[in-house]
């Protein structure tokens, strides 16, 4: 326990000691004070963990933050991820594949492969692409897991990109939301914004990731010279993003097919009846340009002052009456080790219980039973149809790409290995 936060703490446990010994009589008076300063003490603990992250890490200045290696990025990363934002966090990088649906050169492609824009392979595109973009961000840059995931991500899209289905713009374009949408999320809806050290570590991981997918930055002012750190990549690449979207972010009724389908996925555990009420959410959530290039209404003057209302009390109440999560409680939405034939399972199911192991817990606890009540599936139900066997990293993807792209996976490894060694990715 650091000095602030004994000073702040030992008077109020010498308080709670004297209720606890006294009668009702004599400890009224001491629950007006513990009550006002109970706020303080969770405001206190909750800033805890940021001073330890500037203590833990030695990057106090912009200097030191242009030396910030890979390594130390996934970490302070993977605490805001797991432990500080964990919902809002994980929520902002499926909105950023949700914004994506607004450019019309992206949208086109999903509807033509049908892999989000029909309700049969939708989920299971959604539960794929999230899988792999949480092995990312939840496993050590150098680490197997970590190498594997690029790979297989980068021999899905190596088709469409050696084609010219997929445009480079729109590649990058995409790695800018999965930057660019956690930051901007929690610094508008969480209890506190982003020190430069939390908003570099995520600019300095991303930066490394797009180079393991073999992104070019030669769109951005300094693609060809190289970039300072994190921070500036992060500016530059904003800069650019929001120009892109300026130019490219249109109307276009393939948008909105893509988006309906993904937002069947957000609404998927909520009851029918409130189904409008989520589309409204969903709607409220976007900025007017992408809520015009879908083609979505814009939500009720109610449902507006609601939900803001809501997340402004979701945000205080984080602030000063919830402590801090502690480490065994965690988010980790997939299995840590794999099992005896080397697969891994995911944790959590918003939608279809794809890859999710049909324990005990997953079939009959609170979770399954109210996925039950609303009629969908629960983990190990109808046979192999969501693989309640788990999932091979190198095998994720659509069906008619599982056991291909072998060769392809290795070369891309073994090359990935040469450069991302968990060291500055700017020098």
């Amino acid at each position: 326990m650091d000095n602030n936060t004994f000073l702040v703490v030992q008077p109020v446990t010498n308080i709670a000691r004297a209720i606890l010994d006294s009668s009702p009589r004599q400890w009224i008076p001491y629950a007006l004070p513990l009550l006002l300063g109970y706020p303080l003490i969770a405001r206190v603990l909750r800033y805890r963990r940021l001073r330890q992250l500037h203590r833990d890490y030695p990057y106090k200045t912009r200097a030191d933050m242009a030396k910030m290696t890979d390594d130390h990025a996934f970490q302070i990363q993977k605490t805001v991820a797991q432990l500080e934002f964990p919902f809002i966090f994980i929520k902002s990088l499926q909105f950023a594949l949700f914004r994506t649906y607004g450019i019309p050169t992206i949208s086109r492609l999903l509807t033509k492969t049908s892999q989000f824009s029909d309700p049969e392979t939708s989920l299971k595109r959604y539960t794929d692409t999230s899988a792999l973009v949480q092995e990312m961000v939840g496993n050590n840059p150098t680490s197997q897991r970590a190498y594997i995931s690029l790979a297989r991500t980068r021999f899905l899209h190596s088709g469409y990109r050696a084609s010219g289905k997929i445009l480079e713009d729109d590649m990058l374009y995409t790695l800018a939301l999965f930057a660019l949408e956690p930051i901007r999320f929690i610094n508008t809806y969480e209890w506190r914004t982003l020190s430069d050290l939390e908003r570099c570590a995520i600019g300095t991981f991303w930066k490394s990731a797009g180079d393991a997918l073999d992104i070019s930055y030669s769109a951005l002012p300094s693609g060809a010279t190289g970039f300072q750190d994190g921070l500036q990549w992060l500016e530059e690449i904003s800069a650019w993003s929001a120009a892109y979207e300026e130019r490219s972010m249109v109307p276009d009724q393939k948008n909105r097919e893509t988006a309906d389908q993904t937002t069947a996925v957000i609404v998927y555990m909520l009851p029918k009846i409130l189904h409008p009420v989520g589309l409204q959410f969903v709607s409220f959530m976007m900025d007017d340009r992408l809520r015009k290039a879908m083609l979505y209404d814009a939500p009720t003057p109610f449902f507006s002052a609601l939900f803001s209302s809501a997340l402004t009390i979701r945000k205080l109440a984080l602030r000063y009456l919830i402590l801090p999560r502690p480490y065994f409680l965690r988010y980790a939405s997939f299995t840590e080790e794999p099992d005896q034939n080397g697969r891994f399972y995911l944790t959590k199911w918003e939608a279809a219980p794809y890859y999710v192991k049909p324990t005990f817990w997953n079939r009959w606890g609170p979770e399954a039973w109210l996925t039950w009540a609303l009629g969908h599936p629960v983990p190990g139900d109808q046979g192999d149809k969501y693989y309640p066997s788990g999932y091979d990293i190198q095998d994720v993807g659509p069906k008619y790409f599982e056991g291909k792209g072998r060769k392809q996976l290795d070369e891309a490894m073994a090359e990935m290995k040469e450069f991302r060694t968990g060291k500055c990715p700017f020098h």
